[in-house]
C-alpha cells in the first residue's frame, strides 16, 4: 500500500472523485483539483445508467452501495423508439430484471463529495501547466497562482484534458454529429402528454439521419436533445442567436420538417422555465487510444478514451478506471507497477466500448438509422420491435 505517495487528481467528475474516495477509504490521501469555483457552480447534466460491472462495481469498491440505492431510480429503465411520424416502433417497459438503474449526475457527484473530507477537493483550481521536475515529480501550476508538486498525477479532466499531452499527442475527433440540449421542468404536471411519450426512461425518435431524444431525469425533469449531422463549425456559422430561446427553438424545429408535430412539441415546450439551451458537439478520441507508460502520470475516463454517448459507457468506464487504479495502488507495493497494471486493464476494456460507440453513432445518423437502432435494441433486450 502506498500511503506516503503524494497523489494529485485533476478533475472532480465521477472518475476523479471515485478514485479519491476509494483511496481515502484505505488510508491513502489524494488531492482533487477542480476548476469550478464550487460544487454547484454549473448543472452537471442529466441522468446516467449505472452498469453492474463498471459503475456499480466502482460504487461498491467505494463502500457507497447503500448511499447509491437511496438516489438510484430503478423504475426509470424503460425504452421507447419512434419513427419520425410519431409511430411507436419499439417498447420495453419491463424493468423487473434490469440492473442499470438511473441516477442524476448531480446526485451522483454529491454522493461522492459527501463521502470525502471537505479539504480533499480544492475548488477554483484551473490547471495552467503541468511540468516534470528534475526529481521525477510533477509540478502543477494553477491560474490562481498556487503551485504544488506530486509523485503521481491522475488526469481525470475530460475531453480536453490538460494532463493528456504529458503522455499522448492524440486529440478528440469530431464525429460529425451535433447535439443541442434542452429541458422541460415538472413535465408530469405541465406537459403530461410529452412525459408519457418519453415514459420512465429513454425515448428515441429517428429519421432522415436525425434524432430527437427524450430522457427522464429526477423530479419529473425531461432532458431533450436534438441531434443531426452538421459541420464542426455549425454553431458559429448557423446564424442562430443562441441567446434567444424562441428563435433557437424555431430554427432547430425547422431542421425536422415533415416530422410529427407531437414529437416536435418536445422542442417547442422546452426552455420555458429558464432551462438552458446548449449545443453539444460530439467528439471521440481514436479507437484504441493508448500511450507509452510514463512514470508519475496517467489518465482515466474521457481524458483517456473519450467516446460518443451512444455507447452509454462514458461515466461507467471512468468510474471503473478509477476503481482499478485505486485498488492496484492499494494492493501493489510498487506504485509505478500499479499504474501500469491499471492502464493495461483500462485500455483492454475501453477499446471495444469505443469501437462500439463510434459505430453506433455513425449507424444511427445514417439513412438506415431507424432500422439499425431497432435491430440493436432487439438483440440487446430480447424484446421484439412493434409492427411498422
Amino acid at each position: 500500500m502506498n500511503k506516503n505517495l503524494q497523489i494529485a487528481i485533476v478533475g472532480a467528475g465521477p472518475g476523479g472523485l471515485t478514485l479519491a474516495r476509494i483511496l481515502h477509504l484505505h488510508g491513502i490521501r489524494a488531492t482533487v483539483f477542480e476548476r469550478e469555483p464550487f460544487s454547484i457552480a454549473r448543472p452537471q447534466g442529466g441522468s446516467l445508467d449505472m452498469h453492474a460491472d463498471t459503475g456499480q462495481f466502482a460504487i461498491q469498491a467505494a463502500g457507497l452501495t447503500a448511499e447509491f440505492k437511496r438516489i438510484a431510480r430503478y423504475e426509470d429503465q424503460e425504452a421507447r423508439i419512434y419513427d419520425k411520424h410519431g409511430k411507436l416502433r419499439f417498447l420495453d417497459v419491463d424493468t423487473s430484471a434490469k440492473d442499470r438503474p438511473e441516477v442524476d449526475r448531480g446526485h451522483l457527484r454529491q454522493m461522492l463529495l459527501d463521502s470525502l473530507p471537505a479539504e480533499v477537493v480544492q475548488w477554483n483550481h484551473e490547471l495552467s501547466t503541468a511540468t516534470q521536475n528534475d526529481d521525477g515529480t510533477f509540478e502543477l501550476a494553477f491560474r490562481n497562482g498556487n503551485r504544488r508538486s506530486f509523485d503521481l498525477v491522475g488526469g481525470a479532466d475530460g475531453a480536453w484534458s490538460r494532463i493528456r499531452p504529458l503522455v499522448s499527442t492524440a486529440r478528440p475527433i469530431y464525429s460529425g454529429v451535433m447535439f443541442v440540449e434542452f429541458g422541460i421542468a415538472d413535465a408530469d404536471t405541465r406537459h403530461p402528454k410529452l412525459a408519457q411519450l418519453v415514459g420512465r426512461g429513454m425515448m428515441f425518435a429517428i429519421g432522415d439521419s436525425k434524432t430527437l431524444i427524450g430522457h427522464r431525469d429526477a423530479n419529473a425533469h425531461l432532458g431533450i436533445y436534438t441531434a443531426m449531422r452538421v459541420p464542426e463549425d455549425w454553431v458559429q456559422t448557423s446564424g442562430l442567436d443562441w441567446s434567444s430561446t424562441e428563435a433557437t427553438k424555431a430554427s432547430l424545429a425547422a431542421h425536422f420538417t415533415g416530422w410529427s408535430e407531437e414529437l416536435l412539441q418536445h422542442i417547442h415546450q422546452s426552455g420555458t422555465h429558464g432551462e438552458k439551451i446548449a449545443p453539444r458537439p460530439i467528439y471521440a478520441l481514436p479507437v484504441g487510444h493508448r500511450w507509452e507508460h510514463r512514470s508519475g502520470v496517467t489518465l482515466i475516463g474521457d481524458a483517456a478514451h473519450l467516446m460518443s454517448p451512444f455507447g452509454g459507457d462514458g461515466a461507467n468506464l471512468a468510474m471503473r478506471d478509477a476503481a482499478d487504479l485505486a485498488l492496484a495502488l492499494i494492493k501493489e507495493n510498487d506504485w509505478n507497477t500499479a499504474v501500469e497494471i491499471a492502464e493495461v486493464a483500462m485500455w483492454t476494456r475501453a477499446e471495444p466500448a469505443a469501437a462500439g460507440a463510434w459505430d453506433a453513432i455513425q449507424d444511427t445518423f445514417s439513412e438506415d438509422g431507424l432500422a439499425h437502432t431497432l435491430q440493436v435494441m432487439e438483440e440487446h433486450s430480447g424484446v421484439q420491435r412493434l409492427s411498422s
